[in-house]
């Protein structure tokens, strides 16, 4: 899935290139790429679609020019995930009704590559031979506000997958820390594994009008006619995440408690805890910048402009070529409302 718009990474991320298109670790690639190339160590290339905004489909192919056209899913609208898994599981079951597919966020980061393979190889076995929605939970490793929370059962119907009890929304500091020491929650990644069957008897059943706009057109996939006919159900298509339409609907949900280095990096506070830091625990992205007597800063500049802090603590300065961000570090969740009022002020002129 790469159709998000990466608000909470302005200045840098924009619309016209999101979170997912950045080298934001400035590693040299950006999350897409690194995604892509993760799930090419898992299974064929050709087996790996990307669900977007039709407006990125020239910038995946700029990223990733190996893929073909009907790889591509072009979205004309945005519509939540239930849509986008619902076009992405129903083409897909136009070609292959027997298989078992994998979804995916394009811009998390997955440190232990290995790790992630093998859980991701032990879902897709259990997925395929049970009727079964899985979902990768994340072992917590502190009390965190920001994420949905999985809670699971004790027992296992297979080794390490468990059966999810219910799904919690972001909570409080206290509950989160209730949570933490229970033992029983895990972190939402938002990864599912399940059949082609399972999920396309859970859109009937639990969102039967989308299960039948895109079962109905079973014919135009992988034809001139797709792009046509998806621009025509799309707007009919409800706005709802897979979460809500179906996940917390259904009986038949499992959990695979893991452990492999996982951020979704949906901060400028999230990437500077996964970054590597110098000895005063700056993070610099961007090849002129300078630092004194400064510690605890995230720094994002533009190549070849010198950026210079001078005794500050605990700022994310995120300099682009027209727009300029500093903000205290614990100040990260108003970045969203600082956008709206950029884009309100300024006639969308900086988003």
């Amino acid at each position: 899935m790469a159709g998000g718009v990466g608000t909470r990474f302005w200045p840098v991320s924009r619309v016209s290139k999101p979170k997912q298109f950045l080298d934001i670790l400035g590693l040299g690639e950006s999350l897409l790429q690194m995604t892509y190339k993760r799930f090419a160590r898992l299974m064929p290339a050709e087996n790996i679609y990307i669900v977007t905004n039709e407006s990125y489909r020239d910038l995946i192919k700029e990223q990733i020019p190996d893929i073909n056209n009907n790889q591509i899913l072009g979205e004309p609208i945005a519509k939540n995930t239930a849509p986008c898994i619902a076009y992405a599981c129903y083409k897909i079951a136009s070609k292959d009704p027997d298989s078992v597919v994998v979804v995916a966020p394009s811009d998390h980061l997955i440190i232990d590559v290995e790790s992630f393979n093998t859980q991701v190889n032990k879902a897709m076995s259990f997925a395929e031979q049970n009727d079964a929605l899985v979902t990768l939970g994340i072992k917590p490793s502190r009390p965190d506000t920001g994420y949905g929370y999985i809670q699971f059962q004790e027992e296992e119907v297979e080794s390490g997958i468990h059966p999810v009890k219910t799904f919690l929304e972001k909570p409080n500091l206290e509950l989160a820390n209730q949570f933490v020491e229970s033992g029983d929650f895990l972190w939402n990644a938002g990864i599912f594994i399940w059949s082609i069957s399972a999920i396309l008897k859970a859109f009937d059943n639990h969102l039967p009008d989308m299960a039948e706009l895109f079962v109905t057109e079973t014919k135009s996939y992988y034809s001139k006619k797709e792009s046509t006919m998806i621009d025509r159900i799309y707007p009919a298509c409800q706005n709802i995440s897979i979460d809500y339409g179906i996940i917390e609907k259904s009986d038949n949900v499992y959990v695979l408690p893991s452990e492999f280095g996982w951020s979704d990096l949906g901060t400028w506070k999230s990437l500077y805890d996964v970054a590597d830091k110098n000895d005063d625990q700056n993070v610099i992205i961007g090849d002129t910048v300078e630092l004194s007597t400064s510690d605890g800063n995230l720094v994002v500049a533009e190549k070849g402009k010198l950026v210079v802090l001078e005794g500050v603590k605990d700022l994310f300065v995120l300099d682009t070529e027209d727009a300029l961000l500093i903000c205290n570090k614990d100040k990260e969740q108003e970045v969203k409302r600082i956008v709206n009022d950029v884009k309100s002020g300024h006639n969308g002129k900086y988003i």
